[in-house]
């Protein structure tokens, strides 16, 4: 059974879209089919896996509201292993067109239950913002992986996170788990990114993954030649983060795995 891992954190800027790019394409590269869903409006991580975004006649918009079938919005194999379900900005209309559409938090899910046997991974990423399209993404996940900037409003709005994760769970999707935190933007040369790790993990009572991603230019240059950071500088320190998480999301649930 592959699994669904939504991305979610309803801060921007927060590494949500860097994250889904690079984990995805180092389980891609780990022999993993997996597959991106992007489902901010901003379309970044569509533009970071090198699809054109704005001259797209199929996207998630016109999945969700009815006017394209997938196998139309669902471009294979952008790279070995990795395919894409793209998105624009034609999106932010989403959340008004669905208002009035019967079981409209099961949309995407009703589509995904019919391909996802195809992969290995299924990763989503989020609006930041806690709206009908991070809700759709929560009802077809089997997990969320939160993504935390080291900073000092990082707590901030976590707990709101948490509450609407949980009526998910309540209402919508008893099987969702968190699947843990990944602390991003890390600067190994404040004091402040030091203590924001242990504030979080002092006040949280949720699986932390090991591997923190640091603060990297090259990470930052890579979305706008639109590679993954293992293509555009594969001896990165950005690139060696994201294939340990990568190892850390592989294995999560594995005994044996150290």
């Amino acid at each position: 059974m592959g699994r669904i891992i939504a991305i979610a954190n309803q801060k921007g800027g927060v590494g949500k879209s860097t994250t889904a790019i690079n984990l995805s394409a180092c389980l891609a590269e780990m022999s993993q089919k997996v597959l991106i869903i992007d489902i901010d409006p901003q379309g970044n991580t569509t533009s970071g896996v090198g699809v054109e975004k704005e001259n797209l006649d199929a996207t998630l918009y016109e999945l969700l509201l009815g006017d394209c079938d997938l196998s139309d919005c669902l471009i294979e194999n952008v790279f070995e292993n990795l395919s894409i379900i793209p998105s624009n900005v034609n999106l932010a209309g989403a959340e008004i067109e669905l208002v009035g559409v019967e079981d409209r938090e099961f949309l995407l899910k009703n589509h995904i239950d019919s391909i996802k046997d195809k992969y290995d991974f299924i990763i989503m990423d989020c609006p930041p913002s806690l709206n009908i399209l991070t809700i759709n993404a929560m009802t077809t996940a089997d997990s969320v992986l939160v993504p935390i900037q080291c900073e000092y409003y990082a707590l901030e709005g976590l707990t709101q996170l948490i509450h609407t994760i949980e009526l998910v769970q309540e209402r919508l999707n008893p099987s969702l788990v968190i699947e843990g935190v990944v602390f991003t933007m890390y600067d190994a040369r404040t004091n402040l990114s030091l203590q924001v790790v242990e504030n979080v993990k002092s006040n949280l009572n949720q699986s932390i993954y090991k591997t923190i991603i640091p603060r990297n230019v090259r990470l930052a240059e890579a979305p706008s030649y639109g590679l993954p950071i293992t293509m555009y500088d594969k001896r990165s320190v950005g690139a060696e983060s994201y294939k340990l998480l990568a190892e850390e999301v592989l294995h999560k649930g594995d005994e044996e795995w150290q």
